[in-house]
């Protein structure tokens, strides 16, 4: 039997933008439990947004936007059916969507290289709102896969 669905604590809006999505944004970018130094990295990234000659505007509607584009609709995963391990094409939950995109900005953003965090995060939002950069390159990824895996769907649980 699966084991039921854990009830996780509310996360509550922040301050700034008064958005829940932003404050688990700042969760995300949290390392090592400095919340402020993550708070200062994202407000900066939105200021960044909002100064932006193109792809600019809203900041909220930016990254908004960019959840969208980079959270993913199907996933595949391993399931073992008489000795052998198949992909199996599943729906992601919307909590996991969530997770994933927000995963998948950052993890692209940390990936740039001299350039700093907050400018590197900016970018990557934007371009994630445009269906561009490596979040949306990862989705797309996962999408193809489970295209490809359509055939083992059938053994989904």
């Amino acid at each position: 039997m699966r084991r039921p669905i854990k009830k996780r604590p509310a996360v509550s809006a922040d301050e700034r933008y008064k958005s829940e999505s932003v404050s688990r944004l700042i969760n995300y970018v949290m390392i090592r439990g400095q919340k402020e130094t993550s708070r200062k990295i994202v407000y900066a990234a939105f200021e960044e947004i909002k100064n932006a000659k193109e792809g600019g505007g809203d900041p909220l509607t930016v990254f908004e936007t960019a959840i969208q584009n980079a959270g993913p609709q199907m996933e595949v995963r391993s399931r073992r059916v008489g000795g052998a391990n198949y992909q199996v094409p599943r729906e992601v939950r919307p909590e996991r969507r969530l997770a994933l995109a927000f995963r998948w900005i950052i993890t692209a953003a940390r990936g740039q290289k001299g350039v700093p965090m907050h400018k590197a995060l900016a970018q990557e939002i934007m371009m994630a709102a445009r269906e561009e950069g490596a979040a949306v390159k990862k989705k797309e990824d996962t999408h193809k896969m489970a295209e490809a895996n359509r055939a083992f769907a059938h053994f989904a649980w």
